[in-house]
């Protein structure tokens, strides 16, 4: 095992799970001292081993523990044009892994007691992975697209998504981009198969690229090898619904927030005015930046927010 992989929270790399749980927390009141802070996540710390619990740290909660996480911002507010890409910061996010939702509430129960008082919960997702008869085993988007095709994998998958070369305390660690998005699968539904094709670049039928899909296609739109530098990340998305509502929750890893900004601006139109298919049937509700800290002996290496 190199040591790159053994600083990173494992559930990044990993596949997605059965079922996921996405857990958002923000500080109780405007204020919190430091130390009342750092005495919550020490309580956090020994339920967290990266993999069954993946923890996501914003910018303002490293700034009111007077942190610096080199590269770490809130989600841009400019990346609307054309289309609606909301910001909505947030403090602390978990990625609560496993096969059994049941257990899950339990977890997020232990997690939440951790916590409080000073973070309260905020807003709770429900996912899962939708179908596992796909090759890349990400299973599949609930219009029956398949999810994780481009996804790197092996030396590439750790270059893309954690930091390395910067030193202990941040080595290791993760930028992760975080969007909730809601599909109008009426919408989806009422289109010719050849349109639905054309929106995500690729046929339903056997998830083959379209060479002469319109430039408008997801699959151009995104093409991580065509952005100078290379904008490549590794996405852990998964299906969620509540109720009638339904869609995709994104989440990309990556070493810097650089490769999603890319992304993301050409998807909204802002480099040459040419939208992402993909708004004709989905919108994103969220957006939000986290840093993922490395690990340090199995736990949360916390070192550079002031936790030894």
């Amino acid at each position: 095992m190199s040591s790159q992989e053994s600083l990173h929270q494992p559930g990044i790399l990993e596949g997605v799970p059965a079922v996921a749980r996405y857990v958002l927390f923000t500080m109780a009141g405007d204020q919190q001292a430091a130390q009342a802070i750092r005495d919550a996540l020490t309580r956090l710390s020994p339920l967290v081993n990266g993999r069954d619990v993946v923890v996501g740290i914003g910018p303002s909660l490293v700034r009111a523990l007077g942190g610096d996480i080199p590269g770490l911002h809130e989600f841009p507010s400019d990346l609307s044009g054309r289309v609606k890409v909301p910001s909505t910061p947030g403090q602390l996010w978990c990625w609560v892994r496993g096969d059994d939702l049941g257990e899950l509430l339990h977890v997020t129960r232990k997690v939440q007691k951790a916590l409080a008082p000073v973070f309260a919960l905020r807003h709770v997702v429900d996912a899962f992975r939708h179908r596992h008869d796909t090759e890349s085993g990400f299973g599949r988007d609930l219009t029956g697209f398949e999810d994780g095709t481009e996804n790197p994998t092996g030396e590439e998958a750790l270059a893309a998504a954690f930091v390395h070369g910067q030193g202990p305390g941040l080595d290791g660690a993760s930028f992760v981009a975080v969007q909730q998005w809601v599909h109008d699968l009426d919408a989806f539904d009422a289109m010719p198969t050849q349109e639905q094709d054309h929106c995500i670049g690729r046929r339903l039928s056997d998830n083959e690229e379209i060479e002469d899909a319109p430039e408008s296609a997801h699959v151009k739109r995104t093409a991580q090898e065509s952005f100078d530098p290379p904008a490549f990340l590794l996405r852990r998305s998964m299906p969620w619904m509540a109720s009638t509502q339904a869609g995709l929750m994104f989440v990309a890893f990556g070493c810097s927030h650089a490769a999603f900004e890319a992304q993301m601006r050409r998807m909204a139109g802002l480099d040459d005015a040419i939208v992402d298919g993909v708004f004709r049937l989905s919108k994103p509700v969220t957006g939000a930046y986290f840093w993922c800290p490395p690990l340090r002996g199995g736990q949360l290496d916390l070192q550079q927010l002031g936790l030894a």
